[in-house]
């Protein structure tokens, strides 16, 4: 477990299932997922029950986000992980009524952290939807660089949406 002052990350545990299912089959998440399928508790199950939390195995790692009462506020991912070129994708997800409280400030500097000194890794990378503000400043603001945009990447109802593409160089080695 990874532990900060008002937040602790742990292994997703089989009593998260109910928070899994109601974040991954939420279409606002979806938004910034890159998912448009449901996914059933059965599934989910399988998923928790399936994982070895292992990143070197899964080449993932997702972590639930608790905030000091104990309380599950989210979730922080490591994924797309390559200990060759030493680089990891990064996302997170908080829940509505925990956002503004720095949780995902916290949380994803402890994933930094963790990143750059258990890890090993060169860099983080991450990409973010031009209109979400929040998420642009946060990772800006933990020394994400946006190194690129993608024109027209992602399909809405609204129509198409670009991209942003931020990197976070861990080690200059």
């Amino acid at each position: 477990m990874l532990k900060g002052k008002n937040v602790l990350l742990r292994p997703v545990e089989i009593k998260d299932v109910d928070s899994l299912y109601h974040w991954e089959n939420d279409p606002e998440n979806w938004l910034v997922s890159n998912t448009i399928t449901p996914f059933s508790k059965f599934f989910l199950e399988q998923y928790v029950v399936g994982a070895q939390n292992d990143i070197y195995a899964d080449r993932q790692l997702r972590l639930i986000i608790e905030d000091s009462e104990g309380r599950t506020c989210g979730a922080i991912d490591l994924f797309d992980f390559d200990p060759h070129h030493r680089r990891a994708g990064i996302g997170i997800l908080i829940e509505a009524e925990s956002r503004g409280k720095g949780l995902g400030t916290e949380a994803l500097q402890l994933v930094i952290d963790y990143a750059a000194n258990t890890l090993n890794l060169h860099q983080l990378h991450c990409t973010i939807d031009h209109d979400n503000e929040k998420s642009l400043k946060l990772f800006q603001r933990m020394g994400f660089e946006l190194t690129g945009n993608r024109k027209h990447w992602a399909w809405r109802p609204e129509g198409w949406m670009d991209e942003h593409f931020l990197q976070l160089i861990l080690k200059k080695d």
